[in-house]
């Protein structure tokens, strides 16, 4: 197809800001607009929960210096939302009222927090929110924590460095259950039980008091700070509305992230990507997938029918608590330890059908690169080769 004179990119998130300068990386002089809700310029989410959090940092990680927009010729709105995509026309009404026709379009709108009916608290999304919910982190004030994922985990290690008392609420019997199953989420509890954490396991929400939360067995919490890390829900009204095929909680898109829709193209959380190697659709909320699909789609709105063939990762950082994770496991694949639980120093391996789906390194790191081979390759190997063999031969 012929190279296009104007794109649009509706999200100003990681996944957008990396499509955008993808694309001047890859010589495309055309015109570049880029949407951004927010007023803030692009920034990168994980030091919210984190560094920012923890008041370690005073701003985010800018996904790019104040005038790269500008010197790289690409037109930023930031507050500025679109409102209606109409792929039969190519083009898209945004919230000043313009009407602005494209020839490639990129959906990157990203998530948002869910909710849940009747709470009033503390969410974690934007930079707004982190720098909200740090100034409510007093010492000595009660955090009830609802949610025990990823954000949940890292808030609450957040409000125990601020001297908080901290409650930590889900339906789960163990935290991260959902995603690590429940030997690798025991590994996590005890970390935070080690810090001072109470935990609610088990124990759903009921409802909202004005003071308070009310669980399933009928108690009633009463923080001071109320924290909601429930997840987070895909933005898919615009591709909804305009007709765009959806699949497994997110918009459609195929190995090289096109839509149904022709010239339109999807990227980041809200991305159902048709993986070539992982043999089905795989949507990720995580950094890294927003960052390196965000680069990878640049080559597809300029021509380039190239696969993205990359394993999701992610990490993080819980008290002394470093970790990454590799690929995609499932609840019922086989799990696999090497080195010492107890000292939270080892790998974890999840095996399926006698191949390699994930691997997870916590405060291990002498092994990225061949982790990520094994993860990559899918590798065939047994049980006793990943506690005993060396990694890198493997690989």
């Amino acid at each position: 197809m012929a190279e296009p004179q104007r794109i649009v990119i509706a999200g100003a998130g990681l996944a957008g800001a990396s499509a955008a300068a993808a694309l001047r990386d890859r010589g495309y002089d055309g015109r570049i607009t880029l949407y951004g809700t927010e007023l803030h310029r692009p920034y990168e989410l994980p030091a919210l929960s984190k560094d920012l959090l923890l008041g370690k940092a005073a701003e985010p990680a800018w996904v790019h210096e104040p005038g790269f927009y500008t010197d790289n010729e690409i037109d930023l709105k930031l507050g500025v939302s679109v409102l209606e995509l109409r792929p039969g026309d190519h083009t898209v009404v945004d919230s000043d009222g313009a009407v602005r026709t494209y020839d490639r379009l990129l959906l990157a709108t990203g998530s948002r927090p869910r909710v849940l009916p009747g709470a009033q608290g503390h969410v974690l999304r934007t930079v707004d929110d982190a720098l909200a919910l740090r100034s409510a982190l007093r010492e000595g004030s009660h955090v009830v924590v609802i949610g025990a994922g990823w954000i949940g985990c890292e808030a609450a290690a957040a409000a125990r460095a601020h001297g908080c008392r901290v409650t930590v609420v889900d339906p789960m019997p163990q935290p991260l259950m959902r995603v690590l199953g429940a030997e690798m989420g025991t590994v996590f509890r005890r970390l935070h039980e080690e810090h001072g954490v109470e935990f609610r396991l088990g124990a759903g929400v009921q409802g909202f008091t004005p003071s308070g939360v009310v669980l399933a067995d009928g108690t009633e919490l009463l923080p001071d700070v109320t924290v909601l890390a429930v997840g987070a829900t895909p933005r898919l009204e615009l591709a909804e509305a305009a007709g765009l095929d959806l699949a497994d909680g997110g918009v459609a898109v195929d190995a090289a992230l096109r839509t149904s829709a022709p010239d339109v193209f999807a990227a980041g959380d809200v991305a159902a990507h048709d993986h070539p190697r992982l043999g089905g659709r795989v949507r990720v909320e995580h950094w890294a997938n927003a960052k390196d699909q965000g680069t990878h789609v640049a080559g597809s709105l300029i021509g380039f029918d190239e696969p993205y063939t990359k394993s999701p990762y992610f990490f993080t950082d819980q008290y002394d608590l470093g970790m990454e994770y590799r690929g995609l496991a499932g609840p019922d694949d086989e799990l696999v330890v090497r080195g010492d639980l107890g000292a939270r120093e080892f790998i974890a391996f999840w095996l399926r059908d006698g191949r390699l789906r994930a691997a997870m390194n916590v405060n291990v790191w002498d092994h990225g690169t061949a982790l990520s081979a094994l993860v990559d390759a899918q590798a065939t190997v047994t049980a006793a080769q990943l506690r005993d063999s060396d990694l890198g031969s493997l690989a």
